[in-house]
């Protein structure tokens, strides 16, 4: 075998970075307790005090106390106005920045999201599959929107909603009964569907025709469409969606004029 030259030396290929995988024997409890304080506040908008953070996280309070101090000296806590509690800081919203930043379907939907805006005139919105639940990462509104359905970030059930049901819809019928089983069936409004048998006869409707539809499921007055974007030719990666006001359409109009317009960008987003 041949000795390498002084170059082949200086340039060859750099090795491969061994792919990460999942090892639940190297979870660390104390590194999981600061994400268990930040998920406390997924249930309110207001401050919470030291108690509160400590049963939201389900950790003793002593151990929420040494977290919240470590997470204020970060930036990842701030002091309520009063000073009485405490509410997320604004360095949380510089990881969502890195997230939205480094994922390439949220890069490639931000163009055809604003286009699909401009041809509609309704808000449109991205969502990603997150098996029982769906997060929304885009989402630009119309002229009339209610603050929450507004913010990117915001996770719904998979169950209740239209891109929800579109991405089960690609799924085979033991992962959406599978999906269903482990769903806290919740209405979100009187007019929730929260039947399975339901449920799946609206995924068959959506995988017949391309999108699904709710109307008032999520929120009164709202009818939506979305159609789902595919990984790999098959799997669920996301949704498209559109929304209007039943005060503005009836749903077989806006079903009419909006489901192409769905299918198409999701089509152009598949891979």
């Amino acid at each position: 075998m041949s000795t390498p030259t002084g170059f082949e030396r200086r340039y060859q290929a750099p090795e491969r970075e061994p792919i990460i995988e999942v090892d639940e024997r190297l979870f660390l409890k104390s590194a999981a307790r600061s994400f268990y304080v930040l998920e406390a506040f997924a249930r309110s908008p207001r401050p919470l005090s030291l108690a509160e953070v400590a049963k939201g996280a389900k950790i003793s309070k002593s151990a929420a106390q040494r977290v919240v101090q470590t997470l204020l000296v970060l930036g990842y806590l701030e002091r309520s106005a009063t000073g009485t509690g405490v509410v997320p800081g604004r360095r949380i919203l510089d990881r969502s920045f890195d997230y939205l930043r480094s994922n390439p379907l949220i890069e490639r939907a931000t163009p055809i999201l604003t286009e699909l805006r401009k041809n509609t005139g309704e808000r449109v919105d991205l969502s990603l599959f997150d098996d029982v639940t769906i997060l929304y990462a885009i989402r630009q509104q119309s002229k009339r929107e209610t603050f929450y359905a507004t913010l990117a970030g915001r996770r719904m059930p998979t169950f209740a909603t239209a891109g929800g049901r579109a991405m089960l819809s690609l799924l085979d019928d033991r992962h959406v009964d599978d999906i269903l089983r482990r769903s806290k069936l919740v209405p979100l409004t009187p007019k929730t569907l929260i039947d399975a048998g339901l449920i799946r006869q609206r995924v068959e409707e959506a995988r017949r025709d391309g999108y699904a539809w709710v109307q008032e499921e999520s929120l009164l007055g709202e009818i939506v469409i979305a159609a789902p974007v595919t990984r790999d030719r098959t799997m669920p990666a996301g949704a498209i969606h559109i929304a209007g006001s039943l005060a503005d359409w009836t749903a077989e109009e806006f079903r009419r004029r909006f489901a192409p317009l769905a299918i198409e960008a999701a089509r152009a987003l598949s891979s």
